[in-house]
């Protein structure tokens, strides 16, 4: 399973209320695609559908959605959310990681 911090999920929340979306039908997804400047990259996304492999859970209210690919590359990772004075936003942390890039938005494994 991703962890998904209460503070990023209380982002997620925020979000899905300023988008008008349905909290009931919405779900984050969580994944990777290929590209970045370390060869991974990760995505987030708010959607109201899912396919039939994807992985499904509930954190702190928020459901949260992986396909069996990305899910590889992320077991075990978390996601927080940052709002410092150098930035704000998403943050993984993903132990299958093998390096990654200095703004934290790509990996290799």
């Amino acid at each position: 399973m991703i962890e998904l911090t209460e503070r990023a999920a209380g982002e997620v929340k925020t979000i899905i209320k300023d988008q008008e979306l349905d909290p009931a039908n919405t779900f984050l997804r969580v994944g990777v695609k290929g590209g970045g400047c370390s060869g991974f990259s990760y995505t987030l996304d708010l959607t109201e559908s899912r396919q039939e492999t994807d992985e499904v859970w509930e954190k702190y209210g928020i459901k949260v959605i992986c396909d069996p690919k990305s899910h590889i590359y992320l077991e075990g990772a978390s996601v927080d959310f940052k709002d410092e004075l150098m930035g704000r936003g998403f943050v993984f942390s993903n132990p299958n990681a093998t390096s990654s890039c200095g703004c934290g938005s790509s990996f290799s494994a």
